[in-house]
């Protein structure tokens, strides 16, 4: 979040999803309340930091660190927050002050802080423990909106894949050190993650639904829903049938990688800068796109989801919870996240942002891509349209466009322009290095694993593992032992 958009989310108020709290030296007591209710509700932000009255009064610089830790310490804690949370937090200088800010998601549970259920009314935390009608109703609503939280008792370990949870903790990894699912088993990510629980009704407990189309087996996915299928069609010349399709039947991270891998493979890339940074708009777009149809999908439904190619717009369809119906006013909406489970996943992992945050990347990369808004439609099917242009589709060119926010053009002041491009060099070659690292850590762990599988374990591209790869070689560390085909990796060093 840039400083712009914090002070505009600061200048609106406390409210039902915006809380301030003073903070000097140590983490308010109160603020873990806050969280609770709005885990209850909507989701909300949180400002540590910040008086009552949006006023920045600042943190101790020198207890930033013991406050992140504390917080996501008691976040963490079962007998405090229950089910745990996992939350970011991250710490911003404004005028010389320092102040916090957490981002707290709705949550598809009922939550708990010092065994008080605590919602959110206006700007306020409310305990209503005691109040049966509130609780029931809270049960009801989170039940009625959640499918993903359906309990299947019968579902054991064994019936998720190892590789997937090994590759979700590279990739959060790799997005934030010492990201807290590293050191956990993964049982006790599920758990971490809101993906076992127990039913209130029935006293049943057991694995979710949201952890089986996360981590499960295919046999397992089936087993549970036996309809779940996406399918990608291209329809650019039969029109009564199809050029081109991927039938999609797996769990949703590979999901994700087959849809990504369909539309780049009948859509051009378009590639702009964006702050001097090359960035490639066709997977910037489609990112948002694929993602809301995963991640906000009805997966009780037995409508397959749909993504659409044709020769003048990208469709994609998806069973949904609907909560009003209609063309969306993209400049004017409320978002509601209808999977918050499977949306804090794809978070931690680097594929989903704060929520409402990818209908303004849609309109943002859309108009940059095919010079128009998407059309979003909510009903009990959602549609998103997308309109393109020959340009767009495939034809082995690849489209740079100059473009910037205002005018078309982009002016950078040159002292600024290099002191950025060292900044995010110096970032870059960070991420490379624990990129290599990791690459050595696999191959130790397995001198036959192929490039392929590194890939897909720490979330680059092949040619970004050849690269590093190469370095590795170069410096000596490692060593290639026979052919592609049949040889093995040496760790030297």
């Amino acid at each position: 979040m840039t400083q712009k958009e914090l002070l505009e989310l600061i200048s609106q108020g406390e409210g039902i999803n915006l809380e301030f709290k003073r903070c000097k030296n140590t983490c308010p007591k109160s603020v873990f309340e806050t969280v609770c209710s709005f885990l209850n509700r909507i989701g909300g932000n949180i400002f540590l930091g910040v008086e009552d009255n949006g006023n920045i009064s600042g943190i101790d610089q020198n207890a930033v660190s013991q406050i992140k830790n504390d917080f996501v310490n008691t976040t963490n804690n079962s007998n405090k927050i229950f089910p745990p949370v996992f939350l970011h937090i991250d710490d911003y200088n404004i005028d010389g002050k320092t102040i916090i800010h957490i981002f707290v998601p709705e949550s598809s549970n009922v939550h708990r802080c010092d065994g008080k259920i605590y919602d959110r009314n206006e700007s306020g935390d409310f305990d209503i423990t005691n109040s049966t009608d509130f609780v029931a109703s809270m049960f009801i609503r989170k039940q009625k909106i959640n499918t993903e939280n359906e309990i299947y008792p019968f579902v054991e370990l064994c019936d998720f894949r190892e590789d997937l949870f090994k590759r979700i903790k590279m990739m959060a990894s790799n997005r934030q050190d010492h990201h807290i699912w590293e050191n956990l088993s993964n049982e006790e990510i599920l758990k971490s993650a809101g993906m076992y629980q127990k039913d209130a009704k029935t006293g049943e407990t057991g694995f979710t639904l949201a952890a089986i189309l996360l981590f499960g087996k295919d046999e397992t996915i089936i087993s549970a829903v036996p309809h779940h299928r996406t399918d990608a069609i291209l329809r650019k010349y039969n029109l009564d049938r199809y050029d081109d399709r991927a039938d999609i039947r797996c769990n949703l991270i590979e999901s994700r990688d087959r849809l990504m891998e369909f539309v780049a493979k009948h859509l051009n890339e378009t590639f702009y800068l964006e702050d001097v940074v090359r960035v490639n708009v066709r997977d910037k777009l489609f990112r948002e796109v694929i993602g809301n149809m995963l991640i906000h999908r009805e997966y009780l439904n037995g409508f397959s989801a749909k993504l659409i190619i044709e020769k003048d717009r990208v469709i994609t369809e998806n069973a949904n919870r609907a909560h009003g119906f209609g063309k969306i006013d993209i400049y004017n909406f409320t978002p509601f996240s209808k999977n918050p489970t499977i949306a804090k996943v794809f978070r931690e992992i680097g594929w989903a942002e704060e929520l409402g945050s990818g209908i303004r990347n849609m309109i943002k990369y859309g108009n940059i891509y095919t010079k128009q808004n998407p059309v979003l439609i909510e009903g009990d099917i959602f549609r998103t349209i997308i309109e393109i242009n020959d340009i767009n589709l495939s034809n082995g060119k690849h489209i740079f466009v100059n473009i910037s926010d205002k005018v078309g053009e982009i002016t950078v002041e040159k002292s600024r322009e290099k002191s950025r491009e060292k900044s995010r060099e110096k970032s870059r070659e960070k991420s490379r290095e624990k990129s290599r690292e990791k690459i050595v850590e696999l191959m130790n762990e397995n001198e036959y694993i192929t490039q392929n599988e590194i890939a897909k374990l720490i979330g680059l591209s092949i040619k970004g593992v050849e690269k590093n790869i190469h370095l590795l070689k170069t410096e000596g560390l490692i060593e290639r032992i026979g052919p592609d085909k049949g040889g093995h990796w040496k760790v030297l060093k």
